[in-house]
């Protein structure tokens, strides 16, 4: 049972990880646009690295989320197997280990179309949207 929990955790952990990725076609919103300077060529390039991916992605989450039905039901058995259980959770890792590695590789490509200082402007982006609300600068606390 503790393989079990151990492996869970480290599911989680790994899905965590995942949620870092920029979201969406992030290129076309007017704001990216502005904040990066991204250019027509740039927007064009970025969206063919993605149209180059979607079916993958598409299909790639649609096996990781077959994997969390099945796991979720064999956690909902009143009867736990845990053979069975760590089966459905290697599976479960191994669809989200593919799904990483594609988005990461769609990530490097287009990572390869901005320049540095564009990137840069993109981590900060980011890394504000992933802080708590009470830890972004400007807003004001609700009353």
């Amino acid at each position: 049972m503790r393989r079990i929990a151990l492996s869970l955790a480290f599911l989680f952990a790994f899905s965590a990880f995942g949620q870092q990725l920029p979201p969406g076609k992030w290129w076309r919103r007017p704001d990216v646009i502005q904040n990066l300077n991204l250019t027509d060529e740039q927007q064009d390039r970025l969206e063919r690295i993605f149209r180059g991916a979607a079916t993958d992605l598409i299909d790639l989450r649609g096996e990781v989320e077959k994997a969390n039905i099945a796991l979720r039901g064999e956690l909902d058995r009143p009867q736990l197997d845990a053979a069975a259980i760590h089966k459905i959770a290697m599976r479960l890792n191994d669809a989200r280990g593919k799904l990483f590695d594609r988005e990461l590789g769609m990530l490097v490509e287009m990572r390869g179309v901005l320049t540095d200082p564009q990137w840069n402007r993109m981590r900060n982006m980011l890394d504000k949207l992933e802080r708590p609300p009470q830890q972004r600068p400007n807003q004001r606390p609700n009353q």
